[in-house]
């Protein structure tokens, strides 16, 4: 399981199809500092797609990823620069 206690900001991006949980997270990191945690929920499987994509081609960082029940967790960190 996920430890989310400590992220700065959570994300319920439950019910939303593509590329709207992509687009909750991109918007989630570019208010957080350099470091800083972003704990986002998906339910729609096509996210798994989409967010690993996005931090292969960002300088952000997928911690931790998991599916339960259907919900898709996923713990990134923002980079130092936020070219993406």
């Amino acid at each position: 399981m996920i430890t989310h206690a400590n992220t700065s900001l959570t994300i319920d991006a439950s019910g939303l199809s593509c590329p709207m949980p992509l687009l909750k997270a991109k918007q989630g990191l570019s208010k957080l500092q350099p470091g800083e945690t972003l704990w986002l929920l998906a339910t729609d499987p096509a996210s798994e797609r989409d967010i690993q994509a996005f931090v292969k081609l960002s300088v952000h960082s997928l911690l931790q990823f998991e599916v339960s029940e259907g919900v898709y967790q996923y713990l990134l960190q923002k980079g130092r620069n936020d070219a993406l």
